[in-house]
C-alpha cells in the first residue's frame, strides 16, 4: 500500500476511534441514568442488580469469583452481597469443597426480581427498536455484540483493566488510558 494510502487509512481509523468513543460515551451516559432510574425503583442499586444477575446466570459462586466477574474489589463485593442478603435476594452457605469459604446464591425472591427488572428493561428496548427497520436492528445488535466480545478480550481477558489495574505507583497499563 502506498504511503499516502496508509496515512489516509491511519487518519480514518483515528477519526473512527474518536467517533466511536463519543458515540459510546453518549450511549453509556444515557443508559447509566436509565439503569439508575429503572433498577433503583426495584429496591436495589445497579451494582446489586449486576451481582444478582450474575448469581442467577452462573449459579452459586464464591465471593472472589463474584468480585472478579463484577470487576470490584472484595470489600465492595462484600457490601453489595450484605445488602442483597439483608433484602432476602441472596444467601450465603458453606462451600462444601472448602469449609473456610462461603458460596453465594440467589434466592427465589432474587431470581424473581432479576426477571422483573429484565422484563422492564427489555420492554424499553423493544420500544426503542420499534423505530428502526429490521435489518438495522439486527446489524446494530450484531455489531454491538461483536464490539463487546472484542472489548472483553482486549481489556478484560488480557488483564488490562479491572480493580487495581492502574495503581498510582505503577502508572497506566496499556489499554487503561
Amino acid at each position: 500500500m502506498p504511503h499516502s494510502a496508509r496515512t489516509a487509512a491511519t487518519d480514518r481509523l483515528a477519526q473512527d476511534a474518536a467517533d466511536l468513543q463519543a458515540a459510546l460515551a453518549r450511549l453509556l451516559r444515557v443508559y447509566q441514568f436509565r439503569d439508575r432510574d429503572r433498577i433503583c425503583c426495584h429496591d436495589v442499586s445497579v451494582t446489586q442488580c449486576h451481582a444478582l444477575e450474575l448469581l442467577v446466570e452462573r449459579g452459586a459462586m464464591r465471593s472472589q469469583a463474584l468480585s472478579d466477574a463484577l470487576l470490584l474489589d472484595k470489600s465492595t463485593t462484600t457490601r453489595v452481597v450484605d445488602a442483597l442478603v439483608r433484602k432476602g435476594y441472596a444467601e450465603r452457605s458453606p462451600d462444601l469443597e472448602d469449609r473456610r469459604a462461603v458460596r453465594l446464591r440467589a434466592t427465589t425472591a432474587g431470581r424473581r426480581l432479576v426477571q422483573r427488572i429484565n422484563d422492564d428493561l427489555v420492554a424499553q428496548q423493544r420500544a426503542l427498536l420499534a423505530d428502526l427497520p429490521a435489518e438495522v436492528r439486527r446489524g446494530t445488535i450484531e455489531t454491538l455484540d461483536r464490539l463487546a466480545g472484542l472489548a472483553e478480550r482486549r481489556f478484560l481477558d488480557a488483564g488490562g483493566c479491572g480493580p487495581g489495574a492502574c495503581a498510582p505507583s505503577e502508572g497506566r497499563r496499556p489499554g487503561c488510558a
